[in-house]
This record gives C-alpha cells, structure tokens and sequence, in this order.
C-alpha cells in the first residue's frame, strides 16, 4: 500500500514538473486581456450575472405578491366581520 501511494505520488509531482508555466495562467492573469479567452470569460461572467439577477428579480417579485396577497386577504376579512 505504501509503495501505491509514494508511486502515485512521484507520478504526480513528474506531472505537475512536465506543466508550462505559460499553460498554466489565464489570459487575464497573464497580461493579455484583449484575446478571445478573456472575452470568453467576461461573456461567462456576464451571462451569469444575468441569470442569478433573474432569479432574485423573480424572488422578490414572489414576495411583494405574497404581500399583497396576505393584504388583500386580511382587508376582505375585516370586511367580513363588520
């Protein structure tokens, strides 16, 4: 068991050596801000931003329903009872 690990181990270290620096870093963090990489991610970032704006938009919206909903309901009670 103890050879399987140092053995995998070894393995991952001549992995990680073999690695390019280069390959390694994001055009953003690389310098190059401009290549198709980074317009990639701003689009990713983007596109997220706007689907969890659209759930919160949706939450909130599902809240003042309820408010105005449990309004109504007790207003209409109150004028059941006069």
């Amino acid at each position: 068991m103890r050879t399987m690990r140092v053995l995998l181990l070894g393995c991952g270290m001549v992995c990680l050596a073999a690695v390019n620096g280069a390959a390694t870093a994001c055009p953003a963090c690389y310098g190059r801000s401009d290549s198709p990489m980074a317009q990639g991610m701003n689009a990713g970032i983007l596109a997220l931003l706007g689907v969890i704006g659209t759930v919160l938009f949706g939450a909130a919206t599902f809240f003042v329903f309820l408010a105005r909903r449990s309004a109504a309901v007790a207003k209409a009670a109150e004028k059941s009872k006069d």
